[in-house]
């Protein structure tokens, strides 16, 4: 601790405030650089050669290029969780100097929680996965967009939307003047999204047919309700799965364990936190619904389960029993679907959790 130089950098598109720490000193000195390579480089130049030097910054919208450059020059430097920085109650002023001297100063006391920095191969995946799903959104706000226009027009569709049928009352569809402008845009947007949106499955689904991501997304995709597709979501979000040493840190990292008030003889315990990735946690749920029906596996499940070993074909047999019957089990005592289905989601994140690293031992 006295021999060490602790830096805390508050970041930003433009700057870089880093705050310095000596050792154990009481008081620590304050500088400002531009967010460039040129100057970090330069920065970094002007430390020390000893003691060594750690630093540290906020996950953000600057993603991890800072972190990536200085650990190649030589500098030990995590990325730390935002929201579990410890904030003083009444605290109501906020700088940047602020902000980089309590960085440092937390970071010193060990009470900043690392995040797991991924490589550049996993950010490119997970960037693809992201870029899927903000896509998904933007063809349904089209698609509204588009029903509720011919809505106001008196046009409604007696049967369900955007089936094969619907499409083809949609185009049937004509209108007069400037009212046919409208309709073709708000048509033509959801034809360029659907086009957009098959184009990056496509190229997810390709990944996942490569030999360092085919054997886990095989595996997970032997589990009902997770498709490569999903499975794909969970590995680009989640990352190496053996990084969590229990199935219960991956469902606390997820968010989906129940928040708890206990104080004193009184306990209480309420809705899952949502805490960590919301994406993987909403497909996990969206895969969980499936377990509602009778416990049997689908065609492609058994498709798959004939290439795998007999260690895989346990974990998914387990699965598929285990979570029927605790989603009914729990509507026999009472509770709502959407609760079951929560229990039952939180409970396939250990069989994910267990198919990883199955793999992981295979391998």
């Amino acid at each position: 601790m006295k021999s060490m130089i602790w830096l805390g950098l508050d970041v930003h598109a433009a700057s870089i405030t880093i705050a310095r720490y000596d050792g154990d000193a009481t008081k620590g000195s304050v500088t400002t650089i531009v967010n460039t390579p040129t100057a970090v480089r330069r920065f970094v130049q002007r430390l020390p050669a000893s003691p060594p030097v750690r630093a540290c910054y906020e996950a953000g919208p600057c993603g991890y290029v800072l972190q990536r450059q200085l650990t190649a020059l030589g500098i030990a430097c995590d990325v730390v969780a935002p929201a579990l920085i410890p904030r003083r109650p009444g605290e109501r002023i906020k700088t940047d100097r602020r902000d980089a001297d309590k960085l440092a100063r937390y970071y010193r006391a060990g009470d900043l929680t690392r995040i797991t920095v991924p490589t550049v191969a996993q950010e490119a995946v997970r960037d693809l996965i992201r870029a899927r799903d903000d896509a998904r959104c933007d063809r349904t706000a089209a698609r509204q967009r588009l029903v509720k226009f011919l809505l106001r027009q008196g046009q409604r569709h007696p049967g369900r939307q955007w089936t094969k049928q619907f499409r083809a009352w949609v185009r049937a569809q004509r209108f007069a003047g400037p009212t046919q402008v409208v309709f073709e845009y708000y048509c033509a947007q959801v034809a360029t999204l659907d086009e957009r949106l098959t184009q990056l499955e496509r190229a997810i689904l390709e990944l996942a047919a490569t030999p360092e991501l085919a054997p886990v997304i095989t595996r997970l995709s032997c589990l009902r309700g997770v498709a490569p597709l999903s499975a794909m979501v969970v590995m680009a979000e989640l990352y190496d799965l053996r990084r969590f040493a229990t199935p219960r840190e991956l469902m606390a990292f997820v968010g989906l364990v129940p928040s708890e008030h206990t104080s004193g003889p009184r306990h209480r315990r309420g809705h899952i936190t949502k805490t960590g990735n919301s994406l993987a946690r909403r497909l996990l749920i969206e895969a969980a619904w499936s377990y509602r029906h009778t416990a049997r596996n689908t065609d492609r499940a058994r498709r798959l389960l004939r290439t795998q070993p007999p260690a895989v074909r346990a974990i998914t047999e387990r699965a598929l029993h285990r979570l029927t019957r605790r989603y009914r089990r729990l509507l026999g005592r009472g509770k709502p679907s959407t609760v079951a289905v929560t229990a039952v989601a939180r409970e396939l994140c250990g069989f994910v959790w267990a198919l990883a690293r199955t793999e992981a031992a295979a391998a």
